[in-house]
């Protein structure tokens, strides 16, 4: 696994749990808003923490942590996260993944194995606006596969979305939650500017329409939260 960085403790990313969080490098996607543009746009560039020295910490936190979040970039564009996984498996931490929803077969796979816990995956946009907001021509049907992969998995998951002034509206959000139909979680976060981003001049959403888009998704999803926010 080409692991790029690490938080060595986190009581936000594993919901309930104390855990760390392992930055994979490489996106298949190009986000605008991503604020982990290195990991993406420059992941060849930066040098690996081996797996040893990985595997290392963790053995040593098996008595602290309670699971181990993958985020990226994509975890799923490697081939050899299977493999990873089983071995942070076998050493009792529960894991959370976060994806982008592209790679279903993996997704299925690592479900199937019980090499995962829990999957945050992120919804970009509506159908419509999916591309656009990606950054990159995307295959609608394989983002529809992995939703239905969750929502039937039995595993512990949620869908997100980071919302940006310039890319979503009240419909998107209307829309993304027809899409999604049938899920339990769904989160909005607000955008950001971490100074990291792929692309600038981007805002986040007012509180008024935050506020909105909470009202409307919860319209059709049983928890809505606005992550980040005093709403």
């Amino acid at each position: 696994m080409r692991i790029l960085g690490i938080q060595k403790m986190t009581l936000l990313d594993y919901p309930g749990n104390v855990a760390c969080t392992l930055f994979t490098g490489g996106c298949n996607f190009r986000c605008p808003f991503c604020h982990n543009a290195s990991l993406v746009l420059h992941a060849g560039e930066a040098k690996a923490i081996p797996e040893e020295d990985i595997l290392n910490f963790l053995s040593k936190r098996v008595s602290v942590l309670d699971g181990v979040c993958i985020t990226g970039g994509e975890p799923l564009i490697h081939e050899d996260i299977e493999v990873f996984l089983s071995k942070v498996s076998d050493l009792g931490f529960k894991i959370k993944l976060d994806t982008n929803g592209t790679f279903p077969d993996r997704l299925r796979s690592l479900i199937g194995k019980g090499l995962v816990n829990r999957v945050a995956m992120d919804i970009k946009n509506s159908k419509e606006k999916y591309s656009l907001t990606a950054g990159t021509d995307t295959d609608l049907s394989i983002i529809s596969k992995s939703i239905e992969i969750l929502i039937s998995s039995g595993i512990e998951y949620e869908f997100r979305t980071t919302v940006v002034a310039e890319y979503h509206d009240k419909n998107d959000i209307e829309n993304i939650c027809r899409w999604i139909n049938g899920a339990g979680e769904y989160h909005i976060q607000n955008f950001k500017d971490s100074g990291e981003v792929i692309s600038e001049g981007l805002h986040g959403v007012p509180r008024n329409e935050l506020i909105e888009f909470r009202d409307t998704a919860m319209k059709y999803i049983p928890v809505v939260t606005v992550r980040g926010e005093e709403i």
